[in-house]
């Protein structure tokens, strides 16, 4: 069975894998393992954290993927984001840091007034 298919099974309920096969070396591994947050993710989220990974975190890139805006890449992101709780990170974005993108292109004017009022 693939990964996408037990993914969809599970239907995003908890799971614990009990057996481990390398298939190499043919070693069983048996215990309760708890799977990492990437692969508890719904594979819609997994698809479009490996898309974001490819486009090496540009998000004028995922826009176009995806056919959907800054903030909603941005929001998405975000809403991936809390299923990471071992990892501390600042979700409040600069100024500066909006600026900097509005200057380089990357968002319009329209949105950088938009995070800039978030």
């Amino acid at each position: 069975m693939d990964w996408q298919k037990l993914t969809e099974l599970t239907a995003g309920k908890e799971m614990v894998v009990e057996r481990v096969r390398l298939v190499e070396s043919g070693l069983k591994i048996e215990g309760d393992i708890e799977l990492p947050p990437l692969a508890r993710l719904p594979m819609e989220e997994q698809i479009f954290v490996a898309a974001f990974i490819k486009s090496h975190g540009s998000i004028k890139q995922m826009e176009k993927l995806f056919g959907i805006s800054y903030p909603s890449v941005k929001n998405r992101l975000n809403r991936i984001s809390e299923n990471f709780d071992f990892i501390e990170v600042n979700k409040g974005t600069s100024a500066a840091e909006v600026l900097d993108r509005l200057e380089q292109g990357e968002i319009s004017a329209q949105q950088a007034i938009e995070e800039l009022q978030e």
